[in-house]
């Protein structure tokens, strides 16, 4: 055995070969589930209708959305994902009135994701406290996790990106 030398990937690549003629392994007993599942998920997607999408920058589409306090530029992923993903960029409305933002609430979704483009963001979140969200900060927000904006600058913008496009929101203030 002196000499031989062997790396993650190389033995990976030499798995053994079952050899007998009986009944399929378990590997290759899942093997068709497997690549219907595949094949579902890609016959899916094109259900949906993805197809390219720009979206430029316009003062002008900027509109009201889910919160008053708020300015919601959709950036049309929605309609070019089949209503998959949605994807806004939020410019919040100063002064900020930690009366009307500070309600804690939860959005019905499978992802969402925020990045901070402009000014801060203090948000608090179900067992993770308060955070001041800077440019360039990212965050992740769980499924129903309860949270709230607590305050923001008077020129915060961030991004939001959020799977499914429809989903609901459940005010417990």
């Amino acid at each position: 055995m002196a000499g031989t030398k062997t790396s993650a990937r190389r033995s990976a690549a030499r798995k053994p070969v079952a050899k007998s003629r009986g009944k399929p392994s378990r590997a290759a007993a899942k093997r068709p589930a497997a690549q219907a599942k595949t094949a579902q998920a890609k016959t899916a997607q094109k259900a949906r209708g993805q197809f390219f999408r720009v979206s430029h920058h316009s003062e002008e589409d900027f509109d009201g959305g889910l919160r008053r306090y708020a300015k919601y530029r959709d950036l049309g992923m929605a309609k070019a994902t089949g209503g998959m993903v949605q994807a806004h960029v939020i410019r919040f409305v100063p002064p900020c009135r930690p009366e009307e933002v500070s309600k804690l609430h939860f959005h019905d979704v499978e992802f969402q994701m925020v990045y901070v483009l402009k000014g801060w963001i203090k948000t608090e979140l179900e067992g993770q406290g308060a955070h001041v969200m800077r440019p360039g900060s990212a965050w992740l927000q769980p499924p129903k996790i309860k949270h709230k904006v607590l305050d923001y600058s008077d020129d915060c913008e961030v991004l939001e990106i959020i799977l499914p496009a429809d989903f609901e929101t459940t005010e417990l203030d």
